[in-house]
Order: C-alpha cells, then sequence, then structure tokens
C-alpha cells in the first residue's frame, strides 16, 4: 500500500493505472458503490477521472471504487489473474485516497456581522480557516482571490459591517488531527452578554502553543460550542494564577484593548520574594528586552533599548529569621503590561519571585518543594475597569489560592513578621 498521498493528482494518476488495465482486460463495466454504471468504452473510460475530479474540477465526491469483472472474461487465461490482483489493489488505494485527501471547496461568500466589524481581512480568514498556513492566507489575498464587495483588499483591510467577502476554495494539505481539547469552565467571577471574567488556576495555560496543545481559551470553547465569539482580552503566564479577562463581543474586545492601551485598567498582583524588602512603596522603570534562545525559550531582559516598563510595589508584610530565609510579601501594580514584567523586575533588583523556575533562586525553589511550596507565587488578585458597554465601573477581586495562603500562614508561624 503506498503511503499518504495528499494531493488530487495522485489520485488520477491511480485513477489513470485502473483505466489501462480495464482497456488491457477489455471489461465493460465499472461499478462505483454510489449505483452509478458506466460503460468503459475506450471513448468513455476517461469518464471515470471526471467523475473523481467533480464537475468543473470543484466537485464534492468521495468516490468508493470497486471494480468487478463481467462474464466475458471467463475465458481468459489465468494470468488474468493477477491483473485482477492489481485492479482491486488499485481500486482499494483510490478509495482510501479519496477519503483521506479534503476535496477542494466550493467559493464561499461571507456577509460582516456585528461581531467581525473592524476585524483584519487576514484575521478573520485565519479565524474561520483554523489550520490553514498563514502564507496561504496572504498569497491568496495579494492575488486578489479574495475579495470584498467584488474589490481587490489589502491583507490589513479592516471589515465593515456589511461588507460581502469572497472567499476562494481553500487548497492545502491538511496536517494531523489537533489533540481533543477537554471541555472545562473556570471559577466565574463575573459575567454578562459582553465579559467573561475568571480566576485562572496556576499551571494552567491561557492558549495553546509552545509546546501546549490547549489552554484557557480552548477548553472554555470546547465547554461552550453555542458561544459565536470568545477571545482573550489578555493574557497570564502559565504559572502566574487570578483574573483573566475574555470578551464575547469582538465591540467589547477592541474597547477593552483601547482601554489597556490608554492604561486605563488596573491590575495588581500578589507576590511574594526572597529577601527583605526596604521601602513601603517603590516605582521601578526598567526597560525590558524580549528575545528567544537557541532552544526557543522566551527571556526578557532589562536592556535600555528595550520597551519602556513601569511597575510599582507596595509592601505588604514581611518575614524575617524563618528556618528558610527571608521573605516580603509585595503588591505589583502594573503600569505596563510587558512580558514577564513582574518577574525580570525583581530578579534584576535581587528580589526573585519565590518558586520562579525561570528568573528565581534555583537552588532554594528546589529547598522549598518539601516545605510544599510547588509553584510561583504569584497572583492577579485585583483588577478595575470600566465595563466596555455600559460604562459602569467594575471592581473585581480573587483571594490567594489555598496552597499560597497556607505558605504565607508557614510563614507567619516560623519567623518575625513586619
Amino acid at each position: 500500500m503506498v503511503g499518504k498521498v495528499c494531493c488530487f493528482r495522485d489520485l488520477l494518476d491511480y485513477a489513470s493505472k485502473l483505466n489501462s488495465i480495464i482497456k488491457t482486460l477489455r471489461l465493460t463495466r465499472l461499478t462505483i458503490t454510489d449505483q452509478r454504471h458506466w460503460r468503459c468504452s475506450r471513448k468513455k473510460v476517461f469518464r471515470l477521472r471526471k467523475y473523481l475530479w467533480g464537475e468543473g474540477g470543484t466537485g464534492h465526491r468521495h468516490p468508493r471504487i470497486q471494480v468487478r469483472l463481467s462474464d466475458n472474461l471467463a475465458h481468459k487465461p489465468e494470468r488474468m489473474r493477477d491483473y485482477i490482483l492489481l485492479m482491486n489493489h488499485l481500486g482499494k488505494q483510490i478509495e482510501d485516497i479519496s477519503q483521506a485527501v479534503p476535496l477542494p471547496e466550493q467559493v464561499q461568500y461571507y456577509t460582516v456581522d456585528e461581531e467581525a466589524v473592524g476585524q483584519r481581512i487576514d484575521n478573520l480568514l485565519l479565524r474561520l480557516f483554523k489550520g490553514v498556513p498563514k502564507s496561504h492566507v496572504y498569497r491568496i489575498v495579494r492575488s486578489g482571490e479574495v475579495r470584498v464587495n467584488k474589490g481587490r483588499i489589502g491583507a490589513d483591510y479592516k471589515l465593515v459591517l456589511g461588507d460581502v467577502v469572497r472567499i476562494p476554495p481553500m487548497r492545502f494539505s491538511p496536517k494531523n488531527e489537533a489533540p481533543q481539547v477537554p471541555a472545562s469552565e473556570f471559577p466565574v467571577l463575573f459575567e454578562d452578554t459582553h465579559l467573561l471574567i475568571i480566576n485562572k488556576p496556576a499551571g494552567t495555560a491561557v492558549h495553546g502553543g509552545s509546546g501546549v496543545s490547549f489552554g484557557v481559551i480552548e477548553q472554555l470553547r470546547a465547554a461552550r460550542p453555542q458561544a459565536k465569539f470568545l477571545e482573550l482580552v489578555h493574557r497570564l503566564d502559565r504559572e502566574t494564577s487570578g483574573i483573566l479577562l475574555l470578551a464575547k463581543k469582538r465591540s467589547a474586545l477592541t474597547a477593552l484593548h483601547e482601554v489597556i492601551r490608554a492604561g486605563q485598567m488596573e491590575k495588581r498582583y500578589f507576590v511574594l520574594v526572597h529577601g527583605l524588602w526596604q521601602n513601603e512603596r517603590q516605582h521601578v522603570r526598567l526597560a525590558l528586552h524580549k528575545f528567544t534562545t537557541a532552544e526557543g525559550d522566551r527571556r526578557v531582559v532589562v536592556r535600555d533599548d528595550g520597551q519602556a516598563a513601569h511597575t510599582i510595589f507596595n509592601r505588604i508584610e514581611t518575614f524575617r529569621d524563618t528556618p528558610w530565609g527571608d521573605f516580603t510579601l509585595l503588591e505589583a501594580d502594573l503600569k505596563t503590561g510587558r512580558t514577564h514584567q513582574i518577574r525580570v523586575h525583581l530578579s534584576h533588583l535581587g528580589f526573585p519571585i519565590v518558586g520562579d523556575e525561570k528568573y528565581g533562586d534555583f537552588a532554594r525553589n528546589k529547598s522549598l518543594l518539601k516545605e510544599g511550596s510547588k509553584r510561583m507565587f504569584l497572583h492577579a488578585h485585583h483588577v478595575e475597569l470600566d465595563h466596555p458597554h455600559t460604562g459602569e465601573r467594575l471592581l473585581l477581586d480573587a483571594p490567594l489560592p489555598p496552597a499560597c495562603e497556607s505558605f504565607i500562614n508557614r510563614l507567619r508561624s516560623a519567623g518575625e513578621t513586619l
């Protein structure tokens, strides 16, 4: 059996071989399981190709083919048996290929509704056709195969209510099926027709990628198949727990992105660090540069030519002379939202976060595993923002997870607190 075939050219090659055998044996009939029968004369035998491909080359048929010998072959020599076996083998190959290879779709027309207003055309196509390579999407846009209101557009075109998008047949080799995403709900802090705000647990990624098959957004979509729109408003690191915002309408998503860019959303985190923090309140303004290591690991460092980053740290409680060293519980008030901002600012200042496996004190983290500290102590506990539709001020709080609260209580009982 030949390996997987991912294009129609291979399928037609098999059909051609089958046709040549049919002519050699002078068969009179080819039976196809949808009850269509064609006489296999020399003039008509190539109608098999047309059937496999479909009318005009855009058919949707998935033929299952079986070749049968007619009675007039009974007098043929025994060597015909080899032809028969080969013919049936080719027929089985065509059947397998026709089921495995997705046939090209017809041209589609998509009318823009309020959920897609303001979205770029390239992002719309990537959302509608998950798994299609970005390079393919940009190619069909540049070539003019994708049109809006019968006119050519660029990949950065933003959709308007009522736009009619012409989408050509998407011909591409299918990737292996993604693993099934388990449906899951998370503790809900607030929900209405525009917003969903949850308390994300530590250890769960917000989305799939970088070695993670799925995350919060994929699990929520699986749990809510009726939801027409559900997108992340912002991100949290996989190891970080706490408040996570999701939009249930595109209008809410774009409005909240504007709020974040304008610095009008307040986000505060509880964070436990090694060492004794001296100042009751401290502004940290250190530019951050993001890069990827040779191993593909995403990293951030403090660098003068990086992006501006501003964090305000408020001292909540200190734990002196515990059996495991000195610790300080801080509240971090984010004024910008750079990748790993809190983690890198604190590590650069010499106060690594407890349990941080990327920027932390690895030896002390290892010793604390025995004491029950098995996660990074960073928790998004408070968010304030104006509702994107009503304008009402939302105040949201997520208490410390039990594991973090338990470790804080151990520190209080084991050392001197200030």
